[in-house]
């Protein structure tokens, strides 16, 4: 039975915390949170720290070269590499939306099997593109692993590569709203993506490339917006009217890493408008889902959490984001809060995100399913 002691407990957003606190943990599960301490318990003293749900990340990609062929990467250096993208910023679940399904199912049954230790991966394998290939060299800049994604023009074609992939046990369906060549996806072929996917019970993603295409997504029944759009300015009242139970995974980062080889009037210029986007979204009833777009990305999630802030978002709305919500939204009832029987997906933080919203990427320990997933690697 391990023991957290002496650290500020956040059993979840909503809740006041509790000061010096003991967090239980039987095997992967929470058996208890309160004050006090069952003899032959190992201790993870957390004096001075804050104790968290495990982070969900509701965007990242699995596509790097460095996850080719991940069957047979060592052990050891695997392990690294989930520590240095997720482990060491208490990501405990992520959505992967869009990489070579099969090497990410893989990469998944290595985690669950107990070889290595991980975060929980939800996956929705190769997106589906309209036709137009992405050029390589923008591919090799990206340093992304060549994969076909299968392309889709119409209704049909939409609703056959969504079963498809729904049939080999991805875990939603991800659509790219548009690429570098060609026309992008007609709102038919969105709906009948989006119909095939929830027939399987699972949430459909679309990527957008404009305002436009998040109408699309909305009026389709798209059930996660998965970016800002700030090339298209404002988001008009078309689209924030349709918002309410939608979600929407900001990426604000992302934006101003693309734009950082420009002048900073132009990097501010764009972070600007996504940080404005995110805000009306909120205003408009929209569901934020913590989401940066890992592995298109540097890893460090802080100035995203600096940005989120900007668009009005307290640290309770930002715990939400990484922790309540999604699971809430993917429907994982034993994930998300402190709460005994709840799963031991854990964070300990240096420092107190309520006064310092930066030390939510201070992590110390994160454990996953009672283990530790993050602690001294290198």
């Amino acid at each position: 039975m391990h023991a957290l002691i002496k650290g500020t407990i956040y059993v979840s957003p909503d809740a006041e915390p509790i000061r010096d606190g003991v967090v239980l943990i039987e095997g992967d599960k929470i058996l208890s949170v309160g004050q006090s301490v069952p003899p032959d318990s190992e201790i993870i003293d957390c004096s001075g720290r804050t104790i968290t749900a495990g982070f969900w990340n509701s965007h990242v990609h699995f596509f790097e070269r460095k996850w080719a062929n991940v069957a047979a990467i060592p052990a050891a250096e695997l392990q690294r590499q989930l520590h240095y993208m997720l482990g060491r910023y208490g990501f405990t679940s992520v959505f992967d939306l869009s990489s070579m399904w099969e090497n990410t199912r893989q990469l998944r049954d290595r985690i669950e099997s107990g070889e290595i230790s991980g975060p929980r991966i939800r996956t929705t394998g190769e997106g589906l593109v309209p036709p137009g290939s992405v050029p390589d060299v923008v591919l090799n800049m990206m340093g992304v692993i060549k994969t076909t994604m299968p392309e889709v023009t119409d209704a049909a074609s939409a609703t056959a590569a969504a079963r498809k992939l729904l049939d080999g046990g991805v875990d939603g369906i991800k659509l790219f709203a548009t690429r570098p060549q060609g026309a992008p996806l007609s709102a038919e072929a969105v709906r009948a993506a989006v119909d095939e996917t929830h027939r399987a019970g699972k949430p459909c993603f679309l990527h957008p490339g404009t305002g436009e295409h998040v109408l699309i997504a909305i009026r389709g029944g798209v059930d996660v917006i998965a970016h800002t759009t700030p090339s298209s300015g404002a988001w008009n009242e078309d689209i924030l009217s349709g918002a309410r139970g939608i979600a929407l995974t900001p990426t604000l980062t992302l934006w101003k890493y693309y734009a950082r080889h420009d002048r900073v009037s132009a990097q501010e210029k764009v972070t600007n408008t996504a940080v404005g986007q995110l805000r009306d979204w909120i205003s408009a009833g929209g569901t934020v889902l913590f989401g940066t777009d890992l592995g298109a990305v540097e890893y460090d999630p802080t100035e995203e959490y600096l940005l989120m802030t900007q668009a009005g978002m307290t640290f309770p709305d930002i715990l939400a984001s990484l922790t309540t919500t999604p699971a809430g939204f993917f429907g994982e009832s034993k994930s998300g809060r402190i709460a005994e029987g709840f799963d031991a997906d854990l964070v300990v933080l240096d420092g107190d995100p309520s006064k310092d919203i930066r030390a939510l990427a201070a992590v110390r320990h994160t454990l996953t399913r009672g283990k530790y997933a993050a602690q001294n690697l290198s």
